[in-house]
């Protein structure tokens, strides 16, 4: 049995894609939202989509605890508060972290967050080219599942796949959480990019450096490059740095254009920019985009002046 921890606009989606494979408990945290979302069979998070009856919305841990894989569909920086609160609902279990960030206090993804709180469970990554309304809406995409163990990720590959998601397997989660991550950084730089007017040279520009960032703090972490070579990096990549479905890119364009951003929505590029610049500075990898990015979101420099001392670096090699 599968479990959906997380009933967002991401979380339900999944549970509606899983959903055309056999019964999904779908978890909500707010017990009235989960009532409304229970009797209407809809939610604001997808407008127009009707939720299929094989899903069980509860807000009950105990209906959770049920399942032998619980997809964790939640921001990173809540992954580490929610598994503390329910260790032992999830423990032994085949636990799949679907978010895309570093934790800002420890400096790590998911998959070891999940390990050390719960070393009895088998962590697991999904991440890739993905927006809660094409998965929503039975539009297909293909994801990258990553899973040190093998065996288990093989599981997780077959039930995890459905009519609309094809599924990759990897065993390298360092890597496919990191591609999942860094990606978001980079669509904040792009979308400034062409918020303040710059083109879209400038963003192919940012988006290949960017990349390679990404793939230098991957080799420098003991992840395999090759990994963020696919879709839970160049793919991912690609699709939020260049989409106004993006939150990250449509943030990027707020800064770019000196516009407010919704204060309630969660920006997970903002968190992770400031994450990854400490973890650079720490491991000593050079990531001037990185760098950029948690300066200009953290208030300390303006978009214009920090893409202007990108273009002023000294000359290199690619």
């Amino acid at each position: 049995m599968i479990a959906v921890a997380g009933a967002g606009a991401f979380g339900t989606a999944l549970a509606i894609s899983l959903a055309s494979n056999g019964p999904v408990t779908l978890w909500a945290r707010d017990a009235a939202a989960s009532a409304r979302m229970r009797e209407r069979r809809e939610t604001a998070y997808l407008p127009g989509v009707t939720l299929p009856a094989g899903i069980d919305i509860t807000a009950e841990m105990a209906a959770v605890a049920l399942a032998d894989t619980v997809l964790l569909a939640m921001p990173a920086q809540t992954i580490r508060g929610f598994l503390e609160a329910n260790r032992d609902a999830l423990d032994g279990k085949a636990l799949v972290a679907c978010c895309k960030g570093i934790d800002l206090a420890t400096l790590t993804g998911a998959a070891s967050t999940i390990g050390a709180i719960l070393p009895g469970a088998t962590p697991a990554i999904l991440t890739g080219p993905s927006f809660a309304a094409d998965i929503a809406r039975g539009l297909p995409t293909a994801l990258t599942i990553a899973c040190a163990d093998e065996g288990a990720g093989h599981r997780l590959q077959r039930d995890l796949t459905t009519g609309n998601l094809r599924l990759y397997r990897t065993t390298d989660t360092l890597g496919a959480e990191l591609g999942g991550a860094l990606k978001n950084v980079i669509a904040i730089a792009s979308g400034a990019c062409i918020g303040k007017g710059y083109g879209a040279s400038a963003r192919a520009a940012l988006m290949t450096r960017g990349f390679a960032e990404m793939q230098r703090l991957a080799a420098h972490l003991g992840a395999d490059p090759a990994t963020l070579m696919g879709l839970s990096g160049f793919g991912d990549l690609t699709l939020t740095c260049t989409s106004d479905l993006s939150r990250n890119y449509r943030f990027g364009l707020a800064l770019g254009r000196g516009e407010a951003f919704d204060a309630g929505a969660t920006v997970e590029g903002v968190r992770t920019a400031e994450a990854v610049a400490h973890l650079a500075r720490r491991e000593g990898v050079d990531m001037p985009i990185t760098t950029l990015v948690a300066e200009v979101v953290g208030g300390r420099i303006e978009v214009a002046a920090g893409l202007g001392q990108l273009l002023s670096r000294p000359l290199k090699e690619e």
